[in-house]
């Protein structure tokens, strides 16, 4: 009796798995591919052998496709699901090298020295890592549901408004300096202000607790006010 018991166990069992299996579809895949399903579409995701000129490609689209999310931050899950670092570490290199300071100090009549006194690459390199970084330590000591390296990739990407005022900015300081000119340039780092303070809410507003939202949001605040207040401030062509 307990061979039959078992006999019907095993038939039980290998019916069970065979219908399971004709519902699911093949789900089959390689171990050597990390996250292939069906061994007709494992090729789609082994990247080990394709050309470097396609990863560059992927990469490059990759990261468009954020910087257009961030113009128009509409949908809020693919920047914070396939984050990466990529786009933040160029606007963040071009915030450095566009911003900082003349090496060179002038010499006055009165045989004093004027320094430029703007910020050198290092300055606005570590201004910015180090403010997204205490920005994303204080979302995730009020509970944030998002990863370090997530705050940090939505942080560093909604720089790209700030980048386009100082784009415009420095465009106008080819012009005679008024207070015209001024007053148009406060607009702009405003609007990049504005801009980039509303899309980083839109993507890390909701990974909030509802009762802390407003402590997330002022470090935030703070974060691109000083980026946009460097933007307005520097005066060198």
């Amino acid at each position: 009796m307990a061979d039959v018991d078992s006999t019907r166990i095993d038939v039980g069992e290998a019916q069970f798995v065979e219908s399971t299996s004709s519902n699911y579809g093949d789900v089959s895949g390689q171990m050597a591919v990390t996250g292939a399903v069906g061994a007709a579409k494992a090729s789609e995701y082994n990247t080990l052998d394709e050309p470097i000129k396609d990863t560059v490609m992927r990469d490059l689209r990759a990261v468009g496709l954020k910087f257009y999310q961030v113009l128009y931050p509409k949908e809020k899950k693919s920047i914070l699901k396939e984050w990466d670092l990529w786009g933040p570490l160029i606007l963040c290199t071009f915030l450095a090298m566009m911003l900082q300071g003349e090496e060179h100090s002038y010499v006055l009549p009165d045989g004093n020295e004027l320094h430029d006194g703007g910020p050198q690459f290092a300055e606005v390199f570590i201004i910015v890592w180090a403010g997204a970084a205490v920005v994303t330590l204080n979302s995730k000591l009020l509970g944030g549901t998002i990863s370090f390296f997530q705050s940090v990739c939505v942080l560093g990407y909604c720089l790209l408004p700030g980048c386009i005022s100082l784009i415009m900015c420095r465009l106008l300081l080819f012009f005679p300096p008024t207070i015209m000119m001024f007053v148009t340039r406060f607009i702009f780092g405003c609007v990049g202000f504005v801009w980039a303070t509303f899309a980083a809410m839109m993507f890390l507003g909701d990974s909030q607790p509802k009762g802390r939202k407003a402590l997330a949001v002022y470090p935030i605040f703070l974060f691109y006010l000083v980026i946009s207040w460097l933007i307005i401030s520097h005066s060198n062509v």
